[in-house]
């Protein structure tokens, strides 16, 4: 197939169909479940799934479970509702802030920013970033931490690798809180978990293992993020929720998740993705997407970088009795 800015459209009537066959078929006859959990959390990878399961199951065996915490962006909430309402199925708020003040995930985030800004306090603000457009630079990913005053001062500083981990590690309480609470509504229900990453949150390492990363069923995780709009659209997604810029909602300081983790816009990238993945000339891509070659190379040299240092969160559990003992 030649490669051209289109190579991503797809039939969404058609991969629709797919995918609830799927659905139907794995959860009712893998795994014996009645119905579907979907976290919903007013984005369109969530609406999506949700929309999926409700055409699957029907409305009645959907549940959707929106799971707000201190640092929720109020929108969430909202957008979440309107897309549960506009499916019609049964929905659950579960208030996570104080299982993640129990776990000392708040504590434990905020004395790692204070070792890079001493003045931080509960009326500030912080989020991680990386360096800016990965065809403009080829810098490394490099963690930034910015703080927003009270007074709406940005200050910006680069992470040190241990105040870096701490509060990822601390942060990452509010995916793998959350995937408990999906188990309970689903077991409570003889439900499956349905889960919601797409295919660039997966393969470039964008979740929390045995966190957003744990599920039952992933109906969207082969599919690029500009293949979830085209099927957002069709499914007919509340508008407010296609148009929203896709955040990252872990941060007090609300980025979004190309400031955060990609880099690019989707709509390059997922080409870019593409066009590596089918060994596509460098000179050629290029020449489609009106790009240097350099370009090219960095966005690819950014993917691999990011499925290298990640290829453990896709990674299975390893039985050590499965290798023979020396000796």
């Amino acid at each position: 197939m030649a490669f051209h800015k289109d190579v991503l459209k797809i039939d969404p009537a058609a991969v629709t169909e797919e995918l609830t066959a799927h659905l139907r078929r794995d959860v009712r006859q893998t795994l014996r479940r009645s119905g579907a959990v979907v976290g919903i959390s007013g984005g369109v990878d969530s609406s999506v799934v949700l929309a999926l399961c409700v055409r699957a199951f029907g409305p009645k065996r959907v549940v959707g479970v929106m799971m707000p915490e201190k640092d929720s962006s109020r929108d969430s909430l909202v957008l979440a509702r309107k897309v549960a309402d506009r499916f019609g199925v049964e929905t659950v708020v579960e208030d996570m802030t104080g299982a993640l003040v129990g776990f000392g995930c708040y504590a434990r985030r905020d004395e790692a920013i204070k070792r890079t800004f001493p003045e931080y306090n509960p009326g500030y603000k912080a989020k991680i970033t990386l360096p800016g457009n990965v065809l403009e630079s080829d810098a490394l990913n490099v963690f930034y931490l910015t703080i927003i005053t009270p007074e709406g001062e940005e200050r910006s500083k680069r992470l040190n690798p241990r105040d870096y981990l701490q509060i990822v590690a601390a942060s990452n309480f509010k995916q793998r809180s959350r995937m408990a609470m999906l188990y309970y509504h689903a077991e409570l229900r003889n439900y499956a978990v349905v889960g919601t990453p797409n295919k660039n949150e997966h393969d470039q390492g964008f979740f929390v293992k045995w966190g957003d990363g744990g599920y039952d069923v992933a109906p969207i995780r082969h599919l690029y993020k500009t293949q979830v709009y085209q099927l957002a659209e069709y499914l007919d997604v509340p508008l407010e929720i296609r148009q929203a810029t896709p955040t990252t909602d872990t941060y007090p300081a609300h980025s979004s998740q190309e400031e955060f983790f990609f880099r690019l816009p989707f709509e390059v990238m997922d080409l870019l993705w593409y066009a590596q993945e089918h060994n596509v000339p460098v000179a050629e891509v290029a020449q489609v997407m009106g790009l240097t070659e350099e370009q090219v190379q960095r966005a690819f040299s950014d993917f691999e970088r990011k499925r290298r240092t990640t290829a453990y969160l896709r990674t299975m559990p390893i039985e050590c009795g499965d290798r023979p003992p020396r000796g």
